[in-house]
């Protein structure tokens, strides 16, 4: 007897598009059959009525694997569809050829860069990379932190690529010698539910032609909070309560890529919900515009520089100022003016955990009586990814995985790995969750500050008042199957 295909909810499921998007449009819309995702050799195609035989056989020819059938609402599958393919598309990508050796049309190229920027959208990528190799061009999506490659196009379609995606751009096409910043908004989504994303291009040349970068801009942004983070409550109550105070300076740390730069508009959008401020950030580039805050963009001319800006922002009466990067004495210099002077100062800067900032501030000249008389608060975060709730599997901890993460006496204890569903698109992680670690000087740590103590002194006193490292959020994180060791291992280490 034959199984019954399995019932699921599509509003939850991630699709993958190099799946998706391998069938044409006409068969996804006439059909009403949607393919999921690959696993196990087989691929998931949602569909409404599961007993449509032509409808599979189509799928396997566009797609080489077995169909598996799923079950959902169809009011749900037409709004996938729409969602997937447009209302309107009259172009559709997944009718571009697949196979190695196949004919490429110049009109390809427009179809090619829409699929890219779609299957961008549907898999929640950050960035997009195109990189010529000897003989391809490989195509990569930053999803959650890693890539993942998404096709392969042969090198003679790199030029029409490159030219089409510049020309989106506003960049010169006829420029491939030296690397170029362009930038366009991308708009997606069914008719009257439409959305645009701001993507940022940047070109390189490099030993077999032009290699691209998207940033897709603000992709996560839209319903930004401090709460989505993944502060603990301990952590949470610390940086609302140095919100509170009316001035001080206020820096986020961690290595590029640890979402920095999120953490601050989150904050922003806390502070302007709490109560009415004159809020100005200086910014290279502008990643998510917040409506009430004015932004001010550095420019490649020179004529808006940080200096520049960072002077003439204090002339226009701010409460809170935001630094998009401590990157120079005179960005350094403003920012504990400002913050002396009354005005709440957020920024980041590159350091390895939260005590070190203040390390880090006194190599930059900064006297340690200001560094003790203006910081507020010094963030360590990471970003790891998050378990797929619906089929992470537990396991016991060995001792070595108990003693890198901090303590050989957890072995034993339950911690979970990926497995891969349909939920997660085979994957076994949903999105990115934060590490932190929060250092909100009191009056005790200030004074010694002040005196000069050492990192390890420092470290020493945050941890007999209880402050928590990096790595102990990373556990109880672990313990609580939100993340793997592996990831925590990847982005933190015990000190």
């Amino acid at each position: 007897m034959r199984e019954p295909a399995p019932i699921v909810n599509l509003d939850e499921v991630r699709i993958d598009p190099a799946w998706a998007l391998r069938i044409p449009v006409s068969l996804a819309t006439r059909r009403q059959v949607l393919p999921l995702a690959a696993i196990d050799d087989c691929v998931y195609v949602a569909c409404a009525d599961a007993g449509d035989p032509a409808a599979f056989e189509a799928v396997r020819r566009y797609t080489g694997r077995a169909p598996r059938a799923v079950v959902v609402e169809r009011d749900k599958l037409q709004r996938a569809i729409a969602r997937v393919y447009g209302d309107d598309r009259k172009t559709s990508a997944p009718s571009l050829p697949r196979t190695e050796g196949a004919a490429w049309s110049p009109d390809d190229a427009v179809a090619l860069a829409d699929e890219l920027l779609l299957a961008a959208v549907l898999r929640q990528a950050s960035d997009i990379h195109v990189d010529p190799e000897r003989e391809t061009v490989r195509i990569r999506l930053r999803v959650d932190g890693v890539l993942e490659e998404y096709r392969r196009i042969p090198l003679a379609m790199h030029p029409a690529l490159c030219s089409r995606i510049k020309v989106m751009a506003n960049m010169d096409i006829a420029e491939r010698r030296a690397p170029q910043d362009g930038a366009f908004t991308y708009r997606f989504g069914a008719a009257g539910a439409e959305q645009a994303m701001d993507i940022r291009v940047a070109s390189l040349p490099v030993k077999h032609g032009e290699r691209l970068t998207l940033r897709l801009l603000a992709a996560h942004d839209r319903d930004l909070s401090l709460d989505r983070l993944g502060l603990s409550a301990g952590d949470m109550a610390i940086v609302e309560g140095v919100l509170a105070q009316p001035h001080g300076l206020v820096l986020l740390t961690g290595p590029t890529g640890s979402g920095k730069t999120t953490t601050l508009y989150a904050t922003i959008r806390r502070l302007q919900a709490r109560m009415p401020a004159n809020i100005l950030t200086v910014e290279d580039p502008v990643e998510h515009e917040i409506p009430g805050v004015g932004q001010v963009e550095v420019d490649s001319a020179d004529k808006v520089n940080f200096r520049k800006a960072l002077r003439s922002l204090l002339r226009h009466d701010p409460d809170i100022v935001m630094i998009g990067e401590i990157r120079d004495p005179d960005s350094l210099d403003i920012a504990i003016k400002a913050s002396l002077t009354g005005h709440l100062v957020l920024s980041t800067l590159h350091t390895n955990n939260a005590p070190s900032v203040v390390t880090r501030l006194a190599d930059m000249g900064v006297p340690l009586h200001l560094i003790a008389a203006t910081l507020r608060l010094s963030v360590a975060q990471r970003l790891v990814r998050r378990l797929c709730p619906r089929c992470r599997e537990p396991y016991a901890i060995g001792p070595a995985e108990g003693a890198a993460i901090g303590n050989e006496a957890w072995a034993g204890r339950t911690a979970f790995r990926p497995r891969g569903c349909l939920y997660c698109a085979g994957r076994g992680f949903v999105g990115r969750i934060g590490l932190f670690e929060c250092l909100a000087p009191d009056e005790e740590i200030g004074g010694a500050i002040a005196r000069g103590c050492t990192e390890s002194e420092l470290v020493a006193m945050l941890r007999r008042k209880g402050a928590r490292s990096l790595m102990a959020d990373a556990a109880e994180k672990v313990f609580e199957g939100v993340c793997t060791i592996a990831e925590v291992l990847e982005v933190a280490t015990a000190y």
